[in-house]
């Protein structure tokens, strides 16, 4: 069998890294003779996953202007509101790596929750115009997020493998009968555990992962973080590790929490991981923390699956799920308007600190099962194939 992931940002997102290494494990795990390929938009990032078979180029392109592709182009929207030839040639270095393979994975778990998808859309449309196999692998998608175009989109493909129940129970809600429940691969992926650094207390250690998405979206989440740090000095004799999951340009965790650690770090308290781990590196520090506080879905499946209580400051469908299929209720997520309030955060971290034992208690319980269903994803992969 021969697999085509695409939709893919490129590893320095160290959440996408995860998916891509996770899925590339299992699926080779549990089935025989079989290549994976990565299309990537910065496939330069994605050369530190060795298990891939081979990683191409797949970046948009733009089209020549004045060309004959531009004229086509220009010529199929004007008359026939047609803008199926310009996204075709655009998404060329995707496109035409279908013709290779058996299977086509869209990855991006969350591509869907950002507004229309043309582009996928015209992908998929020429994946099951050439007879491949379509499948979209580990997704959240919310019922805000949905549209007709989306819902004829999903329609197209072979298998919908949702993430977590949530996803599940909506798009089925939606007449869609190509969809089956998983858990992200994530969970099953391996860590490495570097050298402690100077400052972290073995045992003793909460992670704080802030991303510029919630800054953003919520300004005054800011201040509130701020203000949660200085209750965890205040009343804990915690450290406080910064860490952060993406080191993209323009959505760094690195320059937000380093802004926390410049203020907090004469306090021999609060430090922070380098800029330059990969993700099961990072995977490697959190699963040795005691608590974790985490924006970042996959810093939190991190934590999640090395059964290491977890407080979630969460802005979309995903971490809901997750955090229900894992505890039966969204335990310690706040959502995005929450977020702004110091109050809440402070709360939600002495609710977390104190159920510190039962919450251990049911990770050690759920987590398995989850890694099993993780698994899933594989099985009915393979029955697609058969």
């Amino acid at each position: 069998m021969k697999i085509m992931m695409f939709a893919h940002g490129g590893s320095l997102n160290r959440g996408c890294e995860a998916i891509v290494r996770s899925s590339t494990n299992i699926i080779k795990e549990k089935t025989d003779d079989t290549k994976v390929y990565l299309v990537s938009s910065k496939p330069e990032t994605d050369k530190i996953i060795p298990q891939l078979d081979e990683i191409y180029e797949g970046s948009s392109s733009s089209i020549k202007k004045y060309s004959y592709d531009w004229w086509m182009a220009l010529l199929k929207v004007k008359f026939f509101n047609d803008e199926s030839y310009a996204l075709a040639k655009m998404e060329n270095n995707i496109i035409k790596r279908i013709k290779d393979v058996d299977v086509c994975l869209s990855i991006g778990g969350d591509n869907y929750c950002y507004g229309e998808q043309p582009a996928l859309y015209e992908i998929d449309r020429r994946v099951k115009a050439q007879g491949k196999k379509l499948v979209l692998w580990g997704c959240s998608i919310g019922d805000e997020d949905m549209s007709e175009k989306k819902l004829e989109d999903l329609k197209l493909f072979d298998a919908i493998l949702a993430r977590e129940s949530l996803t599940y129970n909506m798009l089925k809600s939606k007449g869609l009968n190509n969809v089956k429940l998983c858990a992200d691969p994530a969970f099953t992926m391996e860590k490495e555990e570097l050298e402690l650094p100077k400052g972290w207390q073995e045992g003793n250690t909460v992670g704080l992962n802030f991303s510029p998405l919630v800054w953003e979206r919520n300004k005054d989440s800011q201040a509130a973080v701020r203000e949660l740090i200085n209750h965890i000095l205040n009343t804990t004799d915690l450290t406080i590790a910064l860490t952060p999951h993406v080191i993209m340009d323009g959505n760094n965790d690195y320059e937000v929490l380093y802004k926390y650690y410049e203020e907090f770090k004469n306090t021999g308290r609060v430090i922070i991981l380098p800029n330059d781990l990969n993700a099961i590196q990072y995977k490697g520090y959190i699963a040795r923390m005691r608590f974790f506080i985490g924006a970042r879905t996959h810093a939190t499946i991190a934590a999640y699956s090395n059964c290491v209580p977890t407080m979630v400051l969460g802005y979309s469908i995903k971490s809901k799920g997750i955090s229900k299929d894992i505890f039966g209720e969204e335990k310690l997520v706040l959502g995005l308007e929450e977020i702004s309030s110091s109050e809440k955060l402070k709360a939600k971290f002495d609710e977390m600190v104190s159920e510190e034992t039962e919450l251990r208690q049911t990770l050690q319980k759920s987590i398995p099962n989850i890694k099993k269903m993780s698994y899933k994803a594989v099985e009915y992969l393979a029955e697609l194939v058969k």
